[in-house]
């Protein structure tokens, strides 16, 4: 049985994605970027995992250390990663460190998705 796909409105959709690209980057990007020195790296997995491997030059802050968000900036954009594309961790301390008015993206994918493209591992 084929998908059925409804015809969505145009101006919704460039709306949507404008806000995506805004608040999301993909590991290609997030590599260039640490390259450039635009940004803060945030491992908000487990601390066990962090330490297996994590993107290099990142921080790690587990969801325990939320309420005291050591290492991030105001002054650089904080990018978020957690497990994978549907690990939900990093949109949630997206929202947490948002409200605390710090400047926020989440990376899409997360830490598998960097892995599976074979970028730099740190440990």
């Amino acid at each position: 049985m084929a998908a059925e796909f409804m015809v969505n409105d145009p101006v919704k959709a460039k709306a949507y994605f404008e806000a995506k690209m805004a608040f999301t980057t993909g590991p290609v990007e997030l590599e260039r970027a640490i390259k450039a020195g635009g940004v803060n790296v945030v491992d908000v997995r487990a601390a066990e995992d962090y330490k297996k491997g994590h993107i290099p030059g990142a921080i790690n802050l587990p969801k325990s250390n939320w309420h005291a968000p050591k290492g991030l900036t105001k002054d650089k954009m904080n990018v978020l990663y957690c497990y994978s594309q549907v690990c939900h961790l990093g949109a949630t301390a997206a929202v947490k460190f948002a409200g605390m008015g710090l400047p926020v993206m989440e990376l899409e994918g997360g830490f598998d998705e960097w892995k599976e493209l074979g970028l730099e591992i740190e440990k």
